[in-house]
C-alpha cells in the first residue's frame, strides 16, 4: 500500500489540448481497472467525490436537469457555483457545468476496465495548471478505486505536495504555452 507521503505522479503524458483559435479545451485520458459503472458512480456520489474532486458537492451529478452546488476546495476564500447537469447517461457520458467551465466526462469500457476521458474548457493561460491538477486528481481516483485511498491533493495541497509545479511545467512546454507562475507574484 502506497502512503500519501510516498505519492509522486507519473510523468505529463496524460493531457492534450484541442485549439479552436482563442478557445481551448483540455482533453485528458485515462484508464481504470474498474468497470464504468463503479467509476461512474465516483464522478457523480458526493460521498465519493469528496475523495478525490477539486470540489465538494451537495447532490448528485448523475441526474440529467439536476442543479448541484459545486464548492472549490482550498479556493482563499468559499467558492460556490451552481452546476447544471445537461447529460447523464449512465454509465458512459456525463455533462455539467462548473462555473464557466463546460465539463464532459466520457466513459468507455475497454478489456475489464475503462477508459475515461474528460473535456474540459479552461482559460488558455491556465490550461497547463488544470492539466496538472487533474492528472493529480485522477491519480488520487485511481489510488481510491484501488482500495488504497491516499487521500485528495487539491487547491493549495496539491501545489505544494505530489509534484503539481513539475507537471504544471511540463505540460506547459507540451502545449507550447509559458508555464504561470504560481502562487502569483506580489507586486
Amino acid at each position: 500500500m502506497i502512503k500519501r507521503e510516498q505519492y509522486a505522479p507519473g510523468p505529463a503524458n496524460k493531457a492534450r489540448v484541442e485549439k479552436d483559435g482563442e478557445k481551448w479545451t483540455l482533453v485528458v485520458v485515462r484508464e481504470f481497472h474498474h468497470a464504468p459503472a463503479i467509476v461512474w458512480e465516483a464522478l457523480t456520489d458526493p460521498a465519493q467525490l469528496v475523495e478525490w474532486a477539486p470540489f465538494d458537492a451537495d447532490g448528485n451529478l448523475g441526474t440529467a436537469g439536476a442543479s448541484v452546488h459545486l464548492t472549490t476546495v482550498g479556493a482563499p476564500a468559499p467558492h460556490v457555483s451552481e452546476a447544471k447537469v445537461t447529460r447523464a447517461d449512465a454509465p458512459h457520458l456525463l455533462e455539467y457545468n462548473w462555473g464557466t467551465f463546460n465539463m464532459r466526462w466520457q466513459l468507455e469500457a475497454v478489456g475489464g476496465g475503462t477508459r475515461l476521458t474528460l473535456w474540459a474548457n479552461i482559460a488558455r493561460p491556465y490550461i497547463s495548471m488544470g492539466a496538472a491538477g487533474w492528472h493529480i486528481c485522477l491519480d488520487v481516483l485511481d489510488h481510491y478505486l484501488g482500495g488504497e485511498p491516499i487521500g485528495r491533493m487539491v487547491g493549495p495541497d496539491a501545489i505544494t505536495f505530489g509534484g503539481w509545479q513539475q507537471l504544471n511545467t511540463e505540460y506547459a512546454k507540451q502545449f507550447g504555452i509559458e508555464a504561470p507562475a504560481w502562487p502569483p507574484k506580489k507586486p
